[in-house]
């Protein structure tokens, strides 16, 4: 009986895997490596060959490169909201699902939506619109993956604090990544074309270090190879001795040490394309009773994290 069970739920999977859109990610290390206008390239000819494409939403930054690629090519109109006093507009996820073009092209996948919208991530945006049957093309910076956070804080001294849970590239039909040298981005930005005059000798002393770019792209280019790894371990030797079956993380009420820990533990399981477990063992002083209100809120956070980057989280307590 438990076989017929799994094997039925493999079918389900494969029939839902097809009714699926296809998820095209493209993949940079710093914002002005040209992700948009790749994307809005790619709109133009898929136009040209007859595809139904449409602009869900597309942030060009007023540059004029990437503005001027905007000429002729279908826009969904945005949905408006008003934020404290503000109107502000966001991507209109059901006006997509409505008009059900073959291709809609959505950027700035890290996004976080305006409060009150229905979802709170733009990638959770997406991944409904996948859901319909729409395929996607997106864009992510590397520095915007939740199990890299500590490694881009190390690299640049800054906490990105929109950030997308690794699953969601892994979910991707195919991941490409936008690259350029480090004296290429440099004179890019130095010419104006990333942003505004005012603004680029802040870059060039905070972000845009040449030490800084160097890491960034070795990162981006490492998650876009494991990308290309993983697909060819799952499509064509997937019964590779190389897979592992199981991952394991043990936490405990710390909150740094164990975001540390499930982080580094998504990416290897992620890596593998493997299951994986978060274990937090309950001692007599922290139980419900006793527990210390942060140490209680590191945990719960802790656990959405980990429930977010996929992990099943196993609770025990420990006998003394």
């Amino acid at each position: 009986m438990e076989e017929i069970r799994k094997s039925a739920e493999e079918f389900l999977n494969l029939i839902k895997k097809s009714r699926r859109g296809k998820f095209k990610v493209y993949i940079g290390m710093s914002a002005g490596v040209g992700k948009t206008y790749r994307m809005l390239q790619e709109a133009h000819s898929l136009l040209r060959n007859g595809i139904d494409v449409k602009i869900g939403y597309i942030e060009t930054h007023n540059r004029a490169e990437t503005q001027a690629l905007l000429d002729g090519l279908p826009i969904i109109p945005r949905r408006k909201l008003f934020y404290k006093g503000k109107e502000l507009e966001e991507l209109d996820v059901q006006a997509v699902v409505n008009l059900r073009p073959e291709v809609v092209i959505v950027d700035e996948l890290a996004h976080t939506n305006i409060e009150g919208s229905k979802n709170e991530k733009r990638w959770q945006d997406v991944l409904e619109i996948l859901e319909s049957g729409i395929n996607v093309i997106s864009a992510v910076n590397i520095q915007h993956f939740e199990s890299l956070n500590e490694d881009i804080k190390k690299i640049t001294g800054i906490e990105v604090k929109e950030r997308i849970p690794d699953k969601v590239i892994a979910f991707a039909d195919e991941v490409v990544n936008i690259d350029l040298t480090a004296d290429e981005l440099i004179m890019r930005l130095k010419e104006g074309k990333i942003y505004d005059t005012a603004k680029i000798e802040t870059a060039l002393n905070n972000f845009f270090k040449n030490e800084h770019i160097l890491q960034l792209r070795e990162l981006a280019l490492k998650e876009v190879a494991s990308q290309v790894e993983r697909k060819v371990e799952s499509e064509i030797f997937q019964n590779s001795s190389m897979k592992h079956e199981r991952f394991l993380a043990c936490i405990s009420s710390n909150e740094l040490s164990a975001k540390t820990v499930i982080r580094k533990t998504s990416r290897l399981a992620n890596y593998y394309n493997s299951k994986w477990f978060v274990l937090y063992v309950q001692t007599p002083h922290e139980s419900a009773d006793n527990i210390p209100l942060d140490k209680q809120r590191f945990l719960i956070n802790n656990f959405k994290l980990a429930t977010e980057l996929g992990a099943e989280i196993l609770k025990l307590k420990a006998v003394l």
